[in-house]
């Protein structure tokens, strides 16, 4: 049998007490310098609330969104994080609207429990509109993704911000441009109808196109209004072939939008042009490669990437990369993100005053887009701008602003 003998003044094994207390402090000494990674914390992650419609009738678009934003989130962790914060990375929090506004608003309230620093939402204008609001209660910092209905920035919310153009800016840029191309083909156009989804977005867009398309000299014969979803267009498609007008001007989401065209197409519809003001599929490689032929030659005033912008290409490859269809859905929800993240950076705090401070003042100019320098007003970026975009020869190419522009414009379009 073993005998441990224990000295005077020693602990257990025989080891006195003051050589245990040298050993111990040589032992965290250790600790400290030779082994950091085991006792230096990691920064505590921060996290950002993301709501889109990912079930429901406008899921594609807000699957689109949320796949935008996982890719921001990638790139700025795998970039180093939140610098300021120690290099915290950023955690996504999900939530699904189903692309009803009450339920992203109560997504909403489950996010701030969960401690969110802000959140980016909620592709369509309705939720976008219950979403912020609801984050201005509790003075949240919002940023809008896509949704394009002015009245989201018009209420004085000092919480919420937007990126993108508004429907105010893009409606007068599209009536604008459709002028000049007009003008330069002749002034051929005299007649249109404008066919919208009936929600806040399309019952919007619709009304400033009222007011603004007269102003050109272009008569509007018809107004047809239909809900979201809409299985079968063609009573709306024989109304507008018997008006016979030279545009066709739809303002609608993309599943719609897609049946919408493939319809005109089957019952042999002819006009000038079909030109879109922020059309849910008239930009959108998807519909260009599944159905050319109802694709080709359509116009789009909308949202897009500037072509010419070696970032905005980079980000399309890589999410190409991954399968995925580069829409505006994608790069827009990518750059909401950033926005908010570059804001929590500069702010170098997580206090949500400090982040909306911060994004206010904000002159951020990563985003790869035909904007100039970013400046918000009241909530929403004076430097934004949509681009009108043509489908050529199966392409997505840009004819205005010629500045990016990749395509002049063909109009009259081909039979």
């Amino acid at each position: 049998m073993t005998t441990i003998t224990k000295r005077p003044g020693s602990i257990g094994g025989g080891m006195r007490r003051r050589e245990f207390l040298a050993t111990g402090a040589a032992v965290v000494g250790l600790g400290i310098t030779g082994f950091p990674a085991v006792l230096r914390a990691e920064p505590k992650s921060v996290k950002i609330g993301l709501i889109h419609p990912v079930t429901g009738a406008i899921s594609f678009s807000g699957t689109q969104c949320r796949a935008g934003a996982e890719l921001a989130i990638a790139d700025i962790n795998a970039a180093g994080g939140i610098k300021s914060l120690g290099g915290a990375k950023i955690e996504g929090v999900l939530g699904d609207s189903q692309g009803k506004p009450e339920i992203g608003a109560s997504e909403v309230d489950k996010m701030v429990e969960q401690g969110v620093a802000g959140i980016v939402a909620g592709y369509s204008s309705a939720i976008s509109l219950a979403t912020s609001q609801e984050a201005a209660k509790t003075n949240t910092p919002h940023v809008v993704d896509v949704g394009v209905s002015d009245e989201i920035v018009n209420r004085g919310l000092k919480n919420t911000f937007r990126l993108a153009p508004g429907y105010g800016m893009v409606s007068g840029i599209a009536v604008e441009n459709l002028d000049k191309i007009n003008k330069a083909a002749g002034s051929i156009a005299k007649t249109a109808v404008v066919v919208h989804e009936d929600s806040l977005f399309g019952t919007g867009t619709a009304k400033l196109l009222s007011e603004q398309l007269p102003k050109i000299g272009i008569e509007l014969v018809d107004v047809i209004k239909h809900p979201t979803p809409t299985r079968d267009f063609t009573n709306i498609v024989l109304q507008i072939k018997a008006k016979n007008p030279d545009l066709i001007i739809p303002a609608n989401y993309y599943n719609e939008y897609v049946l919408f065209a493939r319809t005109l197409r089957q019952q042999q519809v002819k006009a000038k042009g079909i030109y879109s003001v922020l059309g849910g599929a008239a930009s959108n490689y998807k519909f260009v490669h599944d159905f050319p032929e109802a694709a080709e030659g359509i116009m789009d005033c909308n949202h897009w990437f500037n072509p010419k912008s070696d970032l905005a290409l980079q980000r399309k490859k890589a999410a190409e990369a991954k399968g995925l269809v580069y829409t505006y859905e994608v790069f827009l929800t990518y750059n909401a993100v950033a926005l908010l993240a570059d804001a929590i950076d500069r702010a170098g705090s997580t206090d949500k005053e400090k982040v909306i401070e911060a994004l206010a003042s904000s002159t951020w100019d990563k985003h790869g887009m035909p904007y100039g320098p970013t400046k918000f007003v009241n909530g929403q970026n004076e430097g934004a701008a949509p681009a009108n975009t043509q489908v050529l020869g199966g392409q997505i190419e840009v004819i205005y602003p010629k500045e990016f522009a990749s395509a002049d414009a063909v109009f009259p379009m081909k039979s």
